[in-house]
């Protein structure tokens, strides 16, 4: 086949913008991969109803992403970044020298975030087959959670360099008094969640069960 010579615009037409086609297909693709895995589910969500679903050809999807995981993992960390960019500031953990309001606060917003259909259906299935797919769990930590954890983190070593929480206490681990009771009964349905239960956490965490 000879190779034919480029087409000229028109003249007072410009040339179409591959970047902007490519950013409207990659924003398909989003859509389609968190519609999926609500409706369907993880395990029957494929890279061709994804493909079906966006309108693209599925040599499209591997030429961005190398299988499901990879888009479902991008396509929820934009919706996260959506959420951060639509709100009146950027997302920070607040240090106002009060541990107890401060950790309260971030948790009553993870409440409220949990609740959101717009996360709580894709958040949900991903979460449910990272307990089952390793490769997707560990994936799941390392580019959803981690950024979180780090900034639980640097909270708390904040309050132990002030002397509100020992020196010798471990951060990371400290964190999960937090967020893991939280977790599980988001993930198992053990009870509600709600700003008074996760409240209860921090004052549970802090001041220990023994009597005071």
């Amino acid at each position: 086949m000879a190779v034919q010579k480029p087409t000229q615009p028109a003249p007072g037409r410009s040339a179409p913008d591959s970047t902007r086609r490519s950013e409207k297909s990659r924003r398909a693709i989003y859509d389609a991969a968190l519609a999926l895995v609500v409706e369907a589910g993880y395990p029957k969500t494929t890279i061709e109803g994804i493909a079906a679903r966006a309108g693209v050809g599925k040599q499209t999807i591997y030429r961005w992403w190398s299988s499901k995981a990879d888009v479902l993992m991008e396509a929820f960390l934009d919706l996260a970044e959506q959420s951060v960019e639509a709100g009146p500031a950027p997302y920070a953990f607040p240090d106002t020298g009060d541990l107890a309001a401060d950790l309260k606060a971030v948790l009553r917003a993870t409440v409220d975030e949990l609740r959101d259909p717009r996360f709580e259906a894709p958040s949900r299935a991903l979460a449910a087959e990272g307990v089952v797919n390793e490769q997707l769990g560990r994936q799941l930590v390392a580019k959803l959670m981690q950024p979180s954890l780090d900034l639980y983190i640097a909270r708390l070593r904040a309050a132990q360099e002030a002397g509100q929480v020992r020196p010798e206490i471990d951060p990371r681990i400290a964190l999960e008094f937090f967020i893991s009771p939280l977790a599980q009964r988001w993930l198992q349905h053990t009870g509600p969640i709600s700003y008074e239960y996760t409240d209860t956490l921090v004052d549970y965490a802090l001041h220990g069960l023994a009597p005071r």
